[in-house]
């Protein structure tokens, strides 16, 4: 616990970097977009997402964990398990959690309302997979403290599973070419940039796919994950239709568009 925020530090600011110098030495994509625009968008939301939860919130999942463990809450706590097994299976239930969590946003039409900020970016890099509404993340950190207490996650596996989720988003969203074989092998175990960016397609039913961000299955098992994109990576359009002129995607734009209907 002590070592908890250096530690979700030292893997963010390793993850973007890495992921960033990937995406200049191999890009998949031509971006389209400024790129320093976009940049200084997505990482202040990094910064004004963070200071939303640390000064709304009392207790943050990892606070949650030792709780839950002091106090005997949730399913875990009232089973014996090795403690490997324990973590691994916190580690998948909060996942899977995660999942349907991104499903929700997107099918019902309040929560449509603050995560379609994160698919209004007219390219797709690094710094995308931090581009979130303050107010999506305030809701998805209380289902976060929710799913944690229900099932009593051990506080390794809530600290792992944070720093993945962090880490992963990051790598998903990268505009970096891996070998195609490679990647379909990859996306049996993690999900891949090239399974993930048919999920930013301004096509909706391709908008409606690939909603996993660490683990595959869940799109496979739900039936809904398309292996790649129709218009093909390197010609498909990244976006949403009524949100294309960039100069109404600034940050502060961005921060009031859950309130208007289109963008103006």
């Amino acid at each position: 616990m002590h070592d908890e925020a250096l530690i979700r530090l030292a893997f963010f600011f390793g993850v973007l970097a890495a992921v960033a110098i990937w995406e200049v030495a191999a890009p998949r994509r031509r971006l389209t977009d400024s790129k320093a625009r976009r940049w200084y968008t997505n990482l202040s939301l990094v910064a004004i997402d963070t200071a939303v939860v640390r000064l709304t919130l009392t207790v943050l999942p990892a606070d949650m964990a030792v709780q839950a463990r002091e106090h005997g809450w949730g399913l875990m706590n009232t089973v014996v398990l090795p403690p490997s097994a324990g973590i691994l299976l916190a580690f998948i239930a909060l996942d899977l959690i995660i999942y349907l969590q991104h499903v929700l946003f997107h099918f019902l039409p309040v929560l449509w309302r603050l995560h379609r900020m994160h698919h209004t970016d007219l390219d797709i890099d690094v710094t995308t997979g931090n581009r979130f509404h303050p107010v999506e993340i305030f809701l998805s950190a209380g289902i976060k403290l929710g799913a944690v207490a229900l099932l009593g996650a051990p506080v390794v596996a809530v600290v792992a599973f944070e720093v993945a989720l962090n880490a992963t988003s990051m790598f998903n969203h990268g505009n970096i070419r891996l070998p195609l074989t490679f990647d379909r092998w990859l996306r049996l175990v993690v999900v891949t940039p090239d399974m993930h960016r048919v999920h930013h397609s301004i096509i909706l039913r391709e908008t409606n796919s690939n909603f996993g961000f660490n683990l595959p299955w869940w799109d496979r098992l739900a039936g809904t994950y398309r292996p790649q994109p129709e218009g093909g990576h390197g010609e498909m359009t990244i976006g949403l239709k009524e949100f294309r002129d960039p100069a109404q995607l600034t940050l502060s734009r961005l921060l009031v568009q859950p309130f208007v209907r289109k963008s103006t």
